[in-house]
């Protein structure tokens, strides 16, 4: 790719994300939308919706330094934000949760909150500022709002408790279970993370969504998984923290029988592989590698009604077979 230098009006974007943008020659366009709309607070809109939802999307790492994506459940409410730069959460980890029961004060975070009903989501790269039993407080870093294209709508409904007698499994390789859960989603979190050692806003953890129809994650083998990058906003987010840190953490959710499925491991890019073409619509790929899994049975006490599959991945499927 040759040697890339930023731009100090750039301060946006960390040197991955430029790097990818300068790759499709976008560099300078985005450099200026991303001064206009990544801000250090939520705006109203932004925060109305976390009030809304009955779930929290938190990337972040655990002891070792590795990244998992995961959540955090509770009524509609249990999410606030007293003010523009601060967002509160009342809520306990769910069982055997990776990473939210070791946050600590000082602790780098990325935040997902997503409506699958209306297909709204937001994000949030924050800094955890208090931490006690039941409550986690964050200081907005950077926030920006995502467009809806590759989220599949669905309705939740709330158990009130778990849905089942709550089963651990902790996994070296892919199970049965696991590759089924796999094979079968049509969404995934992924959580990544970028650090030089400063201090700059874009520096700390990301969560963000992953869409696509049935089988659009292809299990390579007992610790391997392939997926499509489709084209989104630009920004990069994702992968440009994994250009430069290939550590990452994948969250599955079983959305009709509420298990979890916990990965972490690393992601390497594929940039012009044939095997691009046997992924309808694919810009690019991604490989994971599997370090560790958790399979945690009847996790949620959520359950989520299918209602549509999103629009954009419909027609990227017709306009490539035709």
């Amino acid at each position: 790719m040759g040697k890339f230098s930023p731009k100090a009006d750039d301060a946006a974007f960390h040197p991955g994300e430029q790097a990818l943008q300068e790759r499709l020659g976008i560099r300078d366009r985005m450099a200026e939308l991303g001064a206009r709309v990544i801000r250090d607070h939520m705006p109203e809109q932004h925060r109305e919706l976390f009030t809304k939802l009955p779930m929290l999307v938190i990337g972040a790492t655990d002891p070792s330094g590795r990244p998992w994506a995961t959540l955090l459940t509770g009524s509609p409410g249990f999410i606030r934000s007293p003010d523009p730069y601060h967002l509160e959460v009342t809520a306990s980890p769910l069982p055997s949760d990776p990473v939210i029961r070791h946050l600590g004060i000082g602790a780098d975070i990325g935040v997902l909150g997503l409506e699958p009903e209306t297909r709204r989501r937001n994000r949030m790269n924050a800094v955890v500022i208090d931490a006690e039993a039941g409550r986690l407080t964050m200081k907005v870093k950077q926030s920006f709002g995502n467009c809806p294209q590759y989220i599949q709508k669905r309705r939740h409904r709330h158990l009130g408790k778990m849905g089942g007698q709550v089963a651990v499994r902790s996994l070296q390789q892919f199970d049965a279970a696991s590759i089924g859960l796999l094979q079968s989603t049509d969404s995934f979190f992924i959580c990544s993370l970028f650090d030089d050692g400063g201090d700059q806003p874009n520096r700390g953890v990301d969560v963000s969504h992953r869409g696509g129809l049935p089988g659009f994650i292809r299990v390579d083998d007992d610790r391997t998984l392939t997926f499509p990058d489709y084209a989104g906003n630009r920004f990069f987010s994702t992968l440009g923290n994994i250009l430069l840190n290939p550590l990452t953490g994948l969250l599955v959710i079983d959305y009709t029988g509420g298990s979890l499925l916990y990965l972490t491991g690393s992601t390497e890019i594929l940039w012009d592989t044939p095997e691009r073409e046997r992924f309808s619509g694919a810009e690019r790929l991604l490989r994971f590698r599997l370090e560790e899994a958790l399979l945690v049975s009847h996790a949620l006490p959520l359950r989520w009604e299918f209602i549509e599959y999103s629009p954009q991945l419909v027609n990227s499927v017709r306009n490539n077979q035709t």
